[in-house]
């Protein structure tokens, strides 16, 4: 039987080999913390464990490419999982964002967990908190969602990461009955995994970012109390009409690798907590011998770390790096390396960073 994947052209890749690649990075933004307050108040939306973790996913790809699909086939599994159970608002939940902003100020509708291809409800573009520059945001009318946890960044009461405007609608292939683990229940069935090897869900029409240069589609929102875990492959499709597909691990053929689809939000680093990075030049490209790494860190001192990895996966170089609050400037001896293209790493809290240079 052919592949469910097959229906929305997944795998008619037509890309030259010189083709620069659109996928940049994913990034894993810490949306909210919930707590006591929280649960008390949430009889309509269900139980919402103290200090479950919402997460937002997001595909940041260059000007002009198009996020097409999440997709898992035989050899790439598409996984999610958590060490606990998902949480899934029982008032106006579903597996993609379907309720109005109206209907998002109330209870834990906010933090509801789905799939998704730009939208975070109704009407309205997700983009990170960092980068909302709407006016205005949802006030909850049941007076909760208020919790200014540090590691969350900016407050929901000052930034909802909304934006007004018309994303795509989520369509699923193949995975109905994997999706409604996402669906408005908390019976027990809302976990602790999704995964298929024969499915998708994606954007026929192909979507794009609210903010056309920095691109970034929100692609999840994933609520928890325990670890979550994620392993994605994705198809995007370029200004001139191809698509590139970016896999996990493992790529084949045309498949391109890349690292940050892999994430875990309890691995650490050598005994280091792992904080939030907001990015980081890598230069020169290529290079010989020697490899700069600057990174930019904001707000307080951070412990972070880097991994190099080869075209397969395997790890080659890995450090862990102090940061002061300006910048930190590491350089890495790679004379040891055959010739060939490597991925660098940047490990952070709420997102990990990936960048591709040559090794000459």
């Amino acid at each position: 039987m052919k592949k469910h994947i097959l229906y929305l052209g997944l795998l008619a890749f037509a890309a030259s080999s010189h083709a620069q690649n659109g996928l940049e990075n994913i990034i894993v933004e810490k949306y909210y913390v919930s707590d006591a307050n929280d649960t008390a108040q949430n009889s309509t939306g269900g139980v919402l464990p103290i200090g479950s973790v919402t997460y937002r996913i997001y595909a940041d790809m260059l000007p002009g490419f198009k996020f097409q699909a999440a997709f898992g086939i035989p050899g790439h599994e598409l996984r999610i999982e958590t060490t606990t159970l998902f949480f899934n608002n029982e008032d106006r939940g579903a597996t993609s964002p379907t309720y109005s902003k109206t209907q998002a100020s109330h209870n834990t509708v906010m933090l509801d967990s789905w799939l998704s291809v730009g939208a975070a409800c109704t009407g309205n573009f997700g983009v990170l908190k960092s980068e909302d520059n709407s006016a205005g945001t949802v006030i909850n009318t049941d007076g909760i969602l208020a919790n200014a946890d540090t590691s969350i960044g900016i407050p929901l009461t000052i930034e909802d990461g909304m934006i007004a405007g018309t994303p795509e609608p989520v369509t699923a292939v193949g995975i109905s009955t994997e999706m409604t683990i996402f669906d408005n229940q908390n019976d027990g069935t809302n976990g602790p995994v999704f995964s298929t090897f024969n499915g998708s869900w994606a954007s026929l029409n192909g979507s794009i970012g609210p903010d056309t240069a920095t691109n970034k589609v929100l692609i999840a929102q994933i609520t928890t109390n325990g670890i979550l875990s994620f392993e994605l492959n994705i198809q995007i499709g370029t200004p001139s009409g191809g698509v590139q597909q970016f896999v996990a691990r493992n790529a084949v053929g045309s498949e391109i690798l890349l690292p940050a689809l892999i994430y875990n939000s309890g691995t650490t680093q050598t005994g280091n907590i792992k904080k939030n990075v907001s990015s980081f030049e890598l230069y020169p490209n290529p290079a010989k011998d020697k490899l700069v790494i600057k990174v930019n860190g904001k707000n307080e001192i951070k412990y972070t770390g880097y991994t190099i990895y080869d075209l397969v996966g395997r790890s080659v170089i890995h450090k862990d790096v102090l940061l002061n609050k300006e910048f930190s400037t590491e350089y890495i001896d790679i004379s040891s390396l055959f010739s060939g293209q490597y991925f660098v790493v940047l490990f952070g809290d709420t997102q990990s960073t990936t960048k591709r240079f040559i090794k000459e």
